[in-house]
């Protein structure tokens, strides 16, 4: 799957989510709060990882690689809340650091 069907794919969800926050709060979550939910996936993969490497106790480590996915898709998510292209936030991201690591 490619960054840009990895994009769509995280809109779609993400609007179905925004039914369900709707049908249950009367409003969907606000960007901070995309951004909070972010972190606490991104934590929840630090702990998870701890766990896979025998570092902390949580027996869960099943749920690492669907953890790191749900963090991509969050990435995908807030850059389009925020107006920004994923696939060129990781672009340059990509091409900036390499270049960085090459000279």
């Amino acid at each position: 799957m490619d960054l840009k069907e990895v994009n769509l794919r995280s809109q779609e969800l993400r609007r179905l989510y925004h039914k369900l926050e709707i049908e249950n709060h009367g409003l969907t979550w606000s960007v901070e709060e995309d951004a909070l939910a972010f972190l606490t996936d991104a934590a929840l993969v630090g702990r998870l990882t701890m766990d896979k490497e025998g570092r902390w106790p949580s027996n869960n480590t099943e749920l690492l690689p669907m953890k790191i996915g749900e963090c991509v898709w969050w990435l995908a998510v807030l850059a389009e809340r925020m107006d920004m292209s994923f696939e060129e936030c990781v672009e340059v991201f990509l091409k900036q650091q390499l270049d960085l690591l090459k000279n």
